[in-house]
């Protein structure tokens, strides 16, 4: 038997491994909530009208389904049953595609008083969206459409693989030769930050009947994908990668940057949930090995996978403390414990560009406080 958490029932507390008290870990995880969703200076959530809110990319004045999505699972996790259904009726209501070809998909992008920046979606946000909302059925039960949360999210998951046979000219988000998510849903290649073969573990046990297999085979691609997306090296991932693994340059010539941070934190996650394939923890393992030999603490640059920095800061250095943290949940090596140390002293980033450092922050706070909880 694994022994991850889906089976034990116990999630890893790295913190407290390490010492901390659970009165310390308690303090930092609602300290750092309040402040992400209710300081007046440093929030990222904002309520509008009666009944809705939407989570800020505070660097492009934009509401993304990436953060909605991110913001419904945060408050899932914290039990803020308010704040999620504010978030979800934004989402349906001004994101939510009702017709055309990507009609039940969400448009990625959409101004802050909800008027749509684009039309197509990005599938990160789609898989966050199905997996906060099996959740929120679980944990609050199902209500009136459209907080009926378990058949909401089995309808993305319909349109997220079936979209070419529900649409005239839609296109799914994930191939269905390979079993990987797509960048969006026209283009032949990935983002490895999109896999989240843990989702799809339990996607297989809760998506339309006809479609668990499907999802089941893909948990088992994606940390194949992982495997072939992260160099051997220095096991760090592109932001954009071809169906075999290769890093694809789409707007820029950097390839580890952003998006790319995420893996070490899905990695981890994977491990504390399911543990299926401990041999993902190598990668983590190479790259805070990396970092810790090649660079000063939060002083990191743009990157090739093969870590050859390129003239350019690092817009997320937050990001990357965080989440290399996180990945200590997976990582076996000789700095795992020196990474969770330098996040537990890590503050909030400020500022103009704290959206995404924050997002990740928060998540990665949860994962190795064991309070990332799943809801089945």
């Amino acid at each position: 038997m694994s022994k991850g958490a889906y089976f034990t029932k116990q999630y890893p507390n790295l913190f407290a491994e390490l010492g901390i008290s659970d009165e310390q870990i308690n303090k930092k995880v609602n300290d750092t909530f309040n402040t992400m969703f209710f300081d007046p200076e440093e929030k990222i959530y904002f309520e509008i009208g009666k009944d809705m809110g939407y989570m800020m990319d505070t660097g492009n004045n934009d509401a993304r389904t990436e953060g909605m999505s991110y913001g419904m699972m945060m408050t899932l996790q914290m039990d803020r049953k308010d704040i999620f259904d504010r978030l979800w009726l934004f989402s349906k209501t001004y994101m939510y595609q009702n017709e055309g070809k990507y009609q039940g998909y969400f448009a990625w992008s959409v101004s802050t008083d909800g008027k749509k920046n684009a039309e197509g979606p990005a599938p990160d946000g789609e898989e966050y969206f199905a997996m906060a909302l099996f959740f929120a059925g679980k944990r609050w039960g199902d209500g009136k459409p459209p907080f009926d949360y378990s058949i909401q999210a089995r309808d993305i998951l319909k349109h997220c693989i079936h979209q070419s046979e529900i649409v005239e000219g839609g296109e799914p988000m994930w191939d269905s030769t390979n079993h990987y998510i797509k960048f969006v849903p026209e283009t032949p290649f990935s983002d490895p930050s999109y896999h989240l073969p843990h989702f799809y573990e339990l996607f297989a046990l809760l998506a339309n009947e006809e479609d668990k297999d499907f999802w089941k085979k893909a948990a088992e691609a994606s940390r194949n994908y992982l495997h072939i997306s992260c160099d051997r090296d220095t096991g760090m991932a592109s932001e954009y990668a071809e169906f075999d693994g290769t890093p694809k340059k789409l707007f820029r010539d950097f390839q580890f940057y952003s998006d790319s941070y995420r893996v070490a934190m899905n990695i981890g996650l994977d491990a504390a949930w399911f543990s299926k394939d401990e041999s993902l923890g190598d990668i983590v393992d190479k790259l805070q090995s990396f970092f810790s030999e090649n660079t000063v603490l939060g002083e990191y640059k743009a990157y090739t996978v093969k870590g050859e920095p390129f003239d350019a800061p690092a817009m997320h250095p937050v990001a990357i403390i965080a989440t290399n943290a996180a990945g200590s949940l997976a990582a076996k090596g000789k700095y795992r414990d020196q990474w969770v140390k330098d996040f537990w002293e890590l503050p909030l980033r400020k500022g103009v560009h704290r959206y995404y450092d924050n997002c990740l922050y928060f998540f990665s706070l949860l994962m190795l406080a064991g309070k990332y909880k799943i809801y089945i």
